[in-house]
């Protein structure tokens, strides 16, 4: 085995713990989102299966009046037969990474998507709920944001072979825009 393939390995023997870690962990975070919207039962094994491999990501972000523009790298794979999406993202300019885990409640249909930040190592509840419908996938999370209540919306379309979009939105206004 030469040195990329053990590391490769070695990366996805510690996603999946991670992930059966948190697995473990969410049973208690099990009630979808009170989000202005709520995601359609669609769920299925598989859903992110054309996430799966490594990425190059062109990211863009809208910061004080300008496109702030940045490279990524993400690692996923699936795993449980598709029930689990395991996402190591690095942004190496940035000193950061973080893991996505996607974990679909097959009885409910529904996905729910976690964010664990390396540098805290914790896993950040309560996730994301969501589906795909048309395929154009929707997660809807309620948040915070300087002590105000905010609705956050991911969405990933234009899902193809060997593309696709994710992008994020916010609501200061209970959904209203």
């Amino acid at each position: 085995m030469d040195n990329a393939t053990a590391t490769d390995v070695q990366r996805r023997t510690v996603l999946q713990l991670a992930a059966g870690l948190a697995a473990s962990g969410s049973a208690t975070l099990n009630s979808a989102s009170a989000a202005a919207v709520a995601p359609q039962a669609t769920g299925k094994p598989g859903d992110f299966d054309f996430l799966s491999g490594h990425w190059k990501i062109k990211n863009r972000r809208w910061k004080d009046g300008t496109w702030d523009e940045f490279d990524s790298e993400a690692t996923v794979h699936g795993i449980l037969g598709g029930v689990i999406s395991v996402e190591e993202l690095r942004i190496p300019a940035r000193n950061f990474s973080g893991m996505g885990l996607r974990m679909l409640d097959v009885e409910r249909k529904l996905w729910a998507d976690y964010w664990v930040n390396a540098k805290s190592g914790v896993l950040t509840p309560p996730p994301a709920w969501g589906s795909f419908v048309d395929g154009r996938g929707t997660w809807d999370s309620d948040e915070t944001d300087a002590d105000k209540p905010i609705i956050v919306r991911g969405v990933w379309d234009r899902i193809t072979p060997t593309s696709c979009r994710w992008f994020q939105a916010v609501s200061r206004d209970d959904g209203k825009s």
